[in-house]
């Protein structure tokens, strides 16, 4: 994918495009109110270099007007399996997320606005993004946590009629695992 290249050049395109479709449907415009800050999900190791896929998107979108700023309050205490490179069942886990997250708390919640926006390149099943809401939820039990990821993967379509595809969907805790819909 583009954006995990760490090339330039494609962060503020696909963020131009998401602020333009903001306009256009109900709800990512729901999304990005203007008290909204941005929370980039961490990659799969601690951070050994400075700047994330996530961290990149989150600061693009933010640079197109969608968000107040960029909070990198979440972070890797330790190193989990890498989602893209694993087979199914050996991708981590929504707990071993959990488990690796640690959230700044060096900040208070009135120092938020009250919604959380946390940012991701791709959801799959939604176990990295649930993990890093319950991480958050417990940080500031107040904020109305939320969650944008650029790409959804839809499982092994036959036929996608459509590549632009903006949704609204939950993922939530479902037998024993994240259940996204859609």
């Amino acid at each position: 994918m583009r954006l995990k290249s760490g090339n330039p050049t494609w962060p503020p395109v696909y963020a131009g495009s998401v602020r333009d479709q903001t306009i256009r449907h109900r709800a990512l415009s729901s999304l990005f109110v203007a008290n909204s800050i941005l929370v980039p999900v961490p990659g799969s190791a601690p951070s050994t270099r400075g700047v994330w896929a996530a961290q990149c998107l989150a600061s693009a979108l933010h640079g197109v007007g969608l968000g107040c700023s960029v909070w990198t309050g979440i972070a890797r205490r330790f190193p989990v399996r890498k989602s893209a490179t694993a087979l199914n069942t050996d991708r981590p886990t929504v707990q071993q997320h959990y488990e690796s997250f640690a959230v700044a708390t060096q900040l208070t919640l009135t120092d938020f606005p009250t919604r959380l926006v946390i940012v991701d390149d791709v959801i799959t099943k939604g176990r990295t993004i649930l993990a890093a809401a319950i991480r958050l939820q417990e940080a500031f039990p107040s904020a109305d946590i939320r969650a944008f990821a650029l790409v959804r993967t839809m499982g092994f379509v036959e036929d996608v009629s459509n590549l632009l595809d903006p949704c609204r969907g939950v993922v939530t805790w479902a037998g024993g695992d994240a259940r996204r819909e859609p």
